[in-house]
């Protein structure tokens, strides 16, 4: 009866898969991207946030978002709280511009409505294809750059200088050879293509940190945390501040192309595509994304989105939805697992943010580097979010410089009414509300 109900929801012998291929997908999946487990905590706690409650609304957003993913659109796409976007989150939104935690949850909550918005009315393949490929390029790649500044940071090898800003720090302390022995240790696996390269380096490094007397055990398992202190905490009527309407924007933006560019490439090595090119159910699939973000504003997390890392469960064989379904249920398992996730030091899991980096950073690789109009604008972008130490502003930069600068060379077929619109808007946030 059970196998029965399976297959006809999934429709696994239609996409030529089994139970026990989709299982072990799914358990591939969840090596892959497990890591966010530790990671989410660490870097929301910086907020102010309870690091016992963010590490059980991590494993329920993720929850949430692979169940409807796998049950109501049917791909085998994991969801989880989305890289970057913590990290903005906590060092953009609340210690950069000094809103409460709460607030920001509003605005991860309004950005996941917008979202949803623009999935049921359609408008999504609209903004997609307004925006020029050399700023979601530059976009990406400056993510990358943010997160890598965050982990050398908390790993204390780049450190603040009043003469020039930053320098390198003690090399010889142990947060930072354990930082960069992670880093080599998680890169060498991920070439070697150990699957759950990222989490063994992060495991690992907190064993031999312990061994060594360097960091304390907490133990491994226990009854959940409460999720009492961020449970529908978020302050939606602070998240309406004018001045948070970049950040809603940010939120939204990447969301939106992190989502549409991860859907497509794993369908695309999953053989997911019609006969068109197109991906069927992807409105089922965006606002299942969408759903979860606002969910997991609820619950106390940063964005909730889709992961690349869903690749390794498509190369295991994953081909329905059933593949996200087992995904859903290992976060759920991990939720016993609060004292591992609470012995995890911030510099285990600087070395996977700067992996991480690495590979959101290749996106440059494909930029325009022939054409300083194009150029230009992919550098700003990402040189800024970095220095800037937001992505909001990276954003903004990225839109003004490309409409300043084709428009400055007379390529004005290059633009389009929404660059500008948004352009003349950053402007205008910069001029009259910073």
């Amino acid at each position: 009866m059970l196998n029965k109900l399976i297959e006809n929801h999934f429709k696994l012998t239609e996409h030529n898969t089994s139970v026990k291929t989709e299982v072990i997908a799914g358990i591939t999946t969840f090596l892959t991207m497990a890591y966010i487990i530790f990671v989410n905590p660490s870097i929301l706690s910086e907020a102010g946030m309870d690091y016992g409650a963010v590490f059980v609304a991590t494993c329920l957003a993720a929850a949430v978002g692979c169940l409807i993913m796998g049950l109501w659109a049917n791909y085998p796409i994991a969801q989880a709280p989305g890289m970057g976007l913590n990290a903005f989150f906590t060092y953009g939104v609340v210690l950069g511009m000094g809103y409460t935690w709460e607030a920001a949850l509003g605005a991860v909550f309004f950005s996941g409505f917008c979202f949803f918005l623009l999935s049921i009315f359609k408008v999504r393949e609209w903004i997609i294809n307004s925006i020029p490929l050399s700023l979601r390029l530059g976009i990406a790649a400056g993510i990358g750059l943010f997160l890598a500044m965050i982990a050398l940071k908390n790993a204390g090898i780049v450190v603040s200088n009043p003469a020039t800003y930053v320098a390198l720090g003690d090399l010889s302390e142990p947060a930072a050879i354990y930082a960069l022995l992670g880093f080599f240790v998680i890169t060498a696996m991920a070439y070697l293509k150990i699957t759950g390269a990222v989490m063994i380096g992060i495991l690992g490094i907190t064993v031999l940190a312990i061994v060594l007397g360097h960091n304390e055990y907490g133990g491994m398992v226990s009854m959940p945390p409460s999720i009492a202190p961020t449970f529908m905490a978020m302050d939606l009527m602070g998240a309406l501040d004018i001045a948070m309407l970049s950040v809603i924007f940010a939120f939204l933006f990447v969301d939106l192309f992190d989502t549409s560019g991860t859907l497509v490439g794993v369908a695309h090595r999953g053989g997911l595509l019609d006969k068109d090119g197109k991906l069927p159910r992807l409105n089922r699939a965006m606002m299942a994304d969408s759903g979860a973000s606002m969910a997991g504003a609820a619950l106390g997390t940063s964005t909730t989105t889709s992961y690349i890392e869903s690749t390794a469960g498509i190369a295991s064989g994953g081909r329905t939805g059933l593949t996200a379904v087992v995904v859903a249920v290992l976060f759920l398992i991990s939720l016993f697992f609060a004292p591992l996730a609470g012995s995890i030091p911030a510099y285990a899991t600087a070395g996977a943010l700067l992996y991480v980096a690495v590979l959101m950073a290749g996106s440059l690789a494909h930029a325009n580097w022939e054409d300083p109009t194009d150029a230009a604008p992919v550098l700003i972008a990402a040189l800024a979010m970095p220095l800037t130490f937001s992505i909001a502003e990276g954003i903004a930069l990225g839109f003004i410089s490309y409409a300043a600068i084709k428009a400055l060379s007379g390529r004005f077929r290059d633009l389009n009414p929404a660059v500008v619109i948004l352009a003349i808007l950053f402007v205008l946030k910069f001029l009259f509300l910073d």
